[in-house]
């Protein structure tokens, strides 16, 4: 998900690789017409932070949890990537208005944590939500016995949310928040 306002934008994960994170970048910031100005994986899986150092060179930070900097280096012992942490919230001012990321639990992963963009009333859960209709996925790294409780968390926080968007898949409402519960019952 990228969030855009006043000609600056904030990308929550990395395509997964260099040469498509290059696209993404390109196309943000010249068709859009629009200055990145963090970058936010929501975990530390390759789907999230694969063309991580591509943001690098174009000097766009970028932040994550403690917890997902302490799993990106145990997993990767050649990751020396400059990352600004913070614990378990982060609020991020663009332009007039904020981003926030926020950590509710485990799921997929310990460290999964989700975009909100309060002015569309959206939500990215990354592979922490699931699309209706799909099956529960990559379970490596993955807390099930947590995982419908941490979305339980997130539901209650945002329970009008308008737009809710899956790690892979397509966006929808609130439905997929319902659906990801009951997938992990």
């Amino acid at each position: 998900m990228f969030v855009i306002n006043e000609n600056k934008s904030v990308l929550f994960d990395t395509s997964t690789d260099n040469k498509s994170s290059t696209e993404l970048i390109n196309y943000i910031t010249k068709e859009l017409k629009s200055e990145i100005i963090a970058l936010i994986p929501t975990h530390f899986h390759n789907d999230c932070v694969g063309g991580i150092a591509e943001f690098e060179k174009h000097n766009i930070p970028t932040y994550a949890s403690e917890q997902t900097i302490k799993l990106l280096k145990e997993n990767n012992p050649n990751f020396n990537n400059p990352i600004k942490s913070f614990t378990t919230n982060f609020t991020l001012d663009i332009g007039n208005k904020k981003v926030y990321a926020a950590y509710f639990g485990e799921g997929h992963t310990k460290d999964n944590i989700i975009g909100y963009f309060p002015n569309d009333n959206a939500v990215f859960g990354g592979c922490l939500i699931k699309k209706v209709g799909a099956s529960k996925g990559n379970l490596e790294d993955a807390n099930v016995k947590e995982w419908s409780k941490t979305v339980e968390k997130i539901k209650l926080k945002y329970p009008n949310a308008k737009i809710v968007i899956p790690g892979h898949g397509k966006w929808g409402d609130t439905e997929l928040f319902d659906y990801t519960i009951k997938l992990f019952k």
